[in-house]
């Protein structure tokens, strides 16, 4: 039985456990990671842009398993763990300012709890300079 296309499955995890065809564009995805400085990711609709990110995601969390043999398995030699901060904005309508900063607030809240040593909560509530001030600084660049 041959395996199946991922249509409509946007998460690299579920692409790779799930026995889906995937077309192994992980040397780019390396390259990406490691040179350049910043990228504006534009594609059209039902382009794969969720799946690219849920596949740098993967790799910036260090989730060597699910790169066997693919290209970056050989590529990359350290594997180091980045934080990885992900608001995914598509789970809900934000008809209201004060739904969106709702959103805004869970999410650093969740993220604080995840990576303890960084403070998020209650950044939503300060003005824009001082929020850029304290999230708006590299945690990552790329080529370091």
């Amino acid at each position: 039985m041959s395996k199946l296309y991922p249509v409509g499955v946007q998460n690299f995890e579920k692409v790779i456990l799930g026995g889906y065809k995937y077309v192994d564009k992980t040397a780019l995805i390396y390259e990406l990671f490691n040179t350049g400085s910043y990228y504006f990711l534009s594609r059209p609709r039902r382009f794969g842009k969720s799946l690219l990110l849920s596949t740098l995601e993967a790799y910036a969390q260090g989730k060597k398993e699910l790169f066997k043999g693919l290209a970056l398995e050989k590529l990359e030699k350290d594997w180091t763990v980045y934080p990885v901060l992900h608001m995914d904005l598509n789970t809900e309508k934000y008809d209201t300012e004060a739904s969106l900063e709702n959103k805004l607030e869970l999410t650093l809240k969740q993220w604080e709890a995840e990576y303890a040593e960084i403070r998020f909560a209650g950044v939503a509530d300060q003005h824009p300079e001082r929020q850029f001030m304290q999230l708006g600084k590299p945690i990552w660049r790329a080529g370091e």
